[in-house]
């Protein structure tokens, strides 16, 4: 069984009606604002295979200067900015060094290898999160009989870390052997502003840290659709091929772009907020007798186990009978996302709930 997505969803008949949902199953599933629609609405498009789209140029450039980088490149998913990073940065025979829970080796199915023809050389961190020297443990010597160490990528916030992050203090050593021994240093930011509004660091603090980023529009930011790659222009002029090769090359998506603008001027500072109701939400968890094993909540999602009278399933049953709706992590093993469609009054319908299930 698939426990990386929803296994299942049950809603009792009579319990709730659809637009009452808490629905927390991912900060993937948010819908544009009235004001997002509005900027979508009216943006000036043309055709981005030609570079000719002026919104996608603009959302670009904007990218680009928060982190302090040269250029970025708009795609439609995470998956595909972390492909492509791994496809510009390596050649075959080579290796990625990444945490064992990294979103590139859990969840999108094995792409390293399927399009870059590289091995994936796995850590063991503490919640997705891993330290320099277990970085310079695993470089490999060269060898024949060996893959090359060329890439690390470190992931902020860690998804199946429970949302876990780095300090930048952490990430600098890393980075400073990266640079030393010659690899390439990518970051999976799909989350990083969560993480952000929480340390107090700044977007180009990070961008100056690495070799590129990807960040995520679609998730806590709200837009429908849509990453971003940022790096140097010689990298990006070579992501944007493979991006091309990847079937990744879109016309008018301008007006997809206009959401990916507003979401970067209207919604970062408000991700504290949802950082503070899945915090909320782990404080109700750990007091409830059937549940176990909460991971440490230090942004938007909460990861934990259930147990008996539980099981996983039926744990997702019960939540669906009072309009409850999450993810299936594991066996046992339950993911809730909070994201800007949950208010303080779900928040504190779902302490109800849960309370109720004991």
């Amino acid at each position: 069984m698939n426990y990386g997505k929803v296994v299942a969803i049950y809603i009792h008949s009579k319990a709730i009606s659809i637009t009452n949902m808490i629905n927390l199953i991912s900060d993937t599933i948010t819908k544009p604002t009235p004001p997002m629609l509005e900027a979508m609405m009216h943006a000036e498009v043309g055709d981005d295979v030609f570079g000719t789209d002026p919104t996608i140029n603009a959302l670009e450039a904007k990218a680009a200067a928060m982190f302090g980088k040269e250029a970025a490149l708009f795609c439609p998913s995470g998956t595909m900015t972390n492909q492509i990073a791994i496809k510009t940065h390596t050649n075959p025979l080579e290796e990625v060094i990444c945490d064992e829970k990294s979103h590139i080796f859990q969840s999108e199915v094995g792409g390293y290898a399927f399009h870059s023809g590289i091995a994936v050389n796995l850590l063991r961190g503490e919640n997705g999160i891993v330290d320099v020297e277990m970085v310079r443990k695993a470089i490999r010597p060269i060898a024949d009989w060996q893959a090359k160490s060329s890439l690390v990528v470190l992931e902020n916030t860690c998804n199946h870390g429970g949302g876990s992050y780095y300090h930048l203090e952490q990430v600098k050593p890393i980075a400073a052997l990266c640079q030393e021994r010659g690899l390439k240093l990518h970051l999976d930011g799909a989350r990083l502003f969560n993480a952000l509004v929480e340390t107090g660091e700044t977007a180009l603090d990070w961008g100056n840290t690495f070799d590129s980023i990807s960040i995520c529009l679609s998730k806590g930011l709200g837009a429908p659709v849509g990453s971003l790659l940022i790096g140097n222009q010689e990298f990006i002029k070579k992501a944007r091929r493979i991006r091309k090769a990847f079937g990744g090359g879109m016309r008018q998506a301008g007006y997809l772009a206009a959401a990916g603008i507003y979401a970067l001027d209207h919604n970062v500072a408000r991700l504290k907020e949802d950082n503070d109701h899945a915090k909320q939400i782990g404080d109700i968890l750990r007091g409830l007798p059937f549940v176990e094993n909460l991971r440490p909540v230090m942004t938007n999602i909460v990861i934990f186990d259930v147990k008996a009278p539980f099981t996983g399933d039926s744990f997702l049953q019960k939540l669906g009978e009072h309009g409850v709706q999450a993810a299936l992590f594991g066996p046992n093993t339950v993911r809730f996302v909070t994201h800007l469609h949950i208010t303080k009054s779900m928040v504190e319908d779902l302490a109800v709930i849960l309370k109720s299930l004991s």
